[in-house]
C-alpha cells in the first residue's frame, strides 16, 4: 500500500494549471453573473459577466446551461478566494485575432453584427475581436446616419491589423465599388437606347432625380419627368419608390432617363381636339408682356397673344388675366409639327358697336329733316295756298314763255314805229 495519503494522491490526480493556460471544463452552476466551471483542478474556476462578453446587464442563464463543455484561459490560479479566475471573452478575442490576421493577409471578406455606433464609425465583432471600420470606410455614398447600421451584419475587409497597438481596421466601401463596377458592366452590356427599365429612386435635387439601375444610377431631369410641366422634383418623387423608367440617351458611364412616353404623347391627339375653330378650356400658366401662355392639358400650352384678349386695347396680360385662372378661347392657329396653338379669346365677345363719329353725323342730318316734316303736318292738303305753292314752280315756266312772247310783240311793234316814222 503506498505511504502517500489521500490528500496527497488525490493533489497528485489534479492537472496543474498556470496563467495564460487555456482549460476546458464542465459547467457547474450558472447565475446571472457569474459561471462555475469544473476544470479538473483542485479549485473550480469561475468566469464573470465581463469575462464572458462584451454585453453589459445581460443575464448569463440565457446564455449558459449546466453541463455546457467550454474552453477559457486562465487569468489567474488563485484569485485570492481559493478560485481560478477564467475568461471566456479573452480566449475568443485570442482566436478572432488569429482569424482576423489570416483574413487580412488573404483579404477574404468577413461578416459581422455591429455591436456598437460611434461618433466616427463602426464597431464589429469577429469571435469577441473588435474591428473598427470608419465612416468614411463604410459605404460608397456619404452617410449621414450610421445609426441604420446597429445590429445589422455587414461584410467588410480587414485592411489593417496591428493587435497589440488595438488597431484593426474594416473596410466595407471597397466592397460595394467593385461590386457595382461589376454590376455596371453587366448593366451596359443589356441596355439599349429606348428601353423600358425598373429602378428605384436614389436621391432627388431641384432639378431632377437619380434613380439606381441596379449597377449605376440614371438621371431623370426635371424636363423629362413630364409631358407637362414640373416645378419641384421633391413634391413628385421620394426616396426608395420604385419606377419604370425610359432609356433616353447613354454616353460614356452617363445615362439618362425620360418619363415621357411617346404612346402617351398628348400631341399626337392634339389635332383633332384642338383644331381651328374648336373652343376650349385652359389654364393661365405663365405670362410675358406679349400674351399669356395656356395650359390645355399637360404637355399641350397655346398662345393667347396680348391682342386676342379683348377688343380694346391691352397693355399686358397681368392687367386682366391671373396665373391659375381658368379661361374660354377660340382656336385660331394651329401647328401640329412645331407643337404651336394660338388662341383668341375676342373671337368670342360680342362685336365691337359701331364708332362714335358716324352716330355724331347721323344725329346732325335728323334736324334738318324736322322742319319738313312740321309743314306738312301743319298745312291742310285741301288749302288753295297750299296747291298754289306746291304748283308754282310750273306758273313759273309758263311766266316764262309768256314774258317771251310778249317781249317778241314789244320788239315788232317798235320796228314798225320806226317804220312809220321814216315815211
Amino acid at each position: 500500500m503506498s505511504d502517500l495519503s489521500f490528500e496527497q494522491m488525490l493533489e497528485e490526480s489534479l492537472k496543474t494549471i498556470h496563467n495564460g493556460e487555456v482549460v476546458e471544463g464542465t459547467v457547474i452552476d450558472v447565475k446571472e453573473d457569474e459561471i462555475v466551471l469544473n476544470i479538473g483542478y483542485k479549485a473550480d474556476g469561475i468566469i464573470s459577466r465581463n469575462e464572458y462578453t462584451n454585453e453589459s446587464n445581460v443575464d448569463l442563464r440565457t446564455l449558459v446551461q449546466v453541463n455546457d463543455k467550454m474552453e477559457a484561459k486562465v487569468l489567474k490560479v488563485n484569485d485570492g478566494d481559493g478560485q481560478v479566475q477564467l475568461t471566456y471573452k479573452r480566449l475568443m478575442a485570442d482566436r478572432g485575432n488569429k482569424r482576423l490576421e489570416e483574413a487580412f493577409e488573404t483579404q477574404e471578406i468577413l461578416t459581422a453584427p455591429v455591436v456598437q455606433v460611434l461618433s466616427g464609425g463602426l464597431s464589429v465583432v469577429v469571435d469577441e475581436a473588435r474591428v473598427f471600420i470608419p465612416a468614411s470606410l463604410v459605404s460608397d455614398t456619404y452617410e449621414r446616419n450610421l445609426e441604420k447600421y446597429a445590429g445589422q451584419e455587414i461584410e467588410f475587409v480587414i485592411i489593417e491589423f496591428n493587435p497589440r497597438r488595438r488597431r484593426i481596421i474594416g473596410d466595407r466601401k471597397q466592397i460595394l465599388v467593385a461590386r457595382k463596377a461589376e454590376l455596371q458592366k453587366e448593366l451596359f452590356e443589356r441596355i439599349a437606347v429606348g428601353d423600358v427599365v425598373e429602378g428605384v429612386v436614389k436621391n432627388v435635387t431641384d432639378f431632377g432625380a437619380f434613380v439606381d439601375l441596379g449597377g449605376a444610377d440614371g438621371l431623370l431631369h426635371i424636363s423629362e419627368m413630364s409631358w407637362g410641366r414640373v416645378e419641384n422634383p421633391k413634391k413628385v418623387f421620394k426616396v426608395g419608390e420604385p419606377l419604370t423608367v425610359l432609356i433616353k440617351d447613354i454616353k460614356g458611364d452617363k445615362i439618362a432617363l425620360s418619363l415621357k412616353f411617346e404612346d402617351q404623347n398628348p400631341w399626337l391627339t392634339a389635332g383633332e381636339k384642338y383644331a381651328v375653330g374648336n373652343i376650349v378650356e385652359g389654364r393661365v400658366a405663365r405670362m410675358t408682356d406679349f400674351g399669356a401662355f395656356i395650359e390645355l392639358e399637360p404637355g399641350v400650352d397655346a398662345l393667347l397673344h396680348v391682342s386676342e384678349i379683348a377688343h380694346e386695347h391691352v397693355d399686358k396680360p397681368s392687367d386682366v388675366l391671373k396665373t391659375g385662372q381658368i379661361i374660354e378661347a377660340k382656336v385660331v392657329g394651329f401647328n401640329g409639327e412645331d407643337h404651336k396653338i394660338s388662341l383668341s379669346m375676342k373671337a368670342l365677345l360680342p362685336t365691337t358697336p359701331a364708332p362714335a363719329p358716324v352716330e355724331e353725323a347721323a344725329a346732325e342730318e335728323a334736324p334738318a329733316e324736322e322742319p319738313v316734316q312740321e309743314t306738312a303736318a301743319e298745312t291742310p292738303v285741301d288749302e288753295p295756298e297750299q296747291e298754289t305753292a306746291a304748283e308754282a314752280p310750273v306758273d313759273e315756266a309758263a311766266a316764262a314763255e309768256m314774258h317771251e312772247e310778249t317781249a317778241e310783240d314789244a320788239l315788232e311793234d317798235a320796228v314798225q314805229a320806226s317804220i312809220e316814222g321814216e315815211e
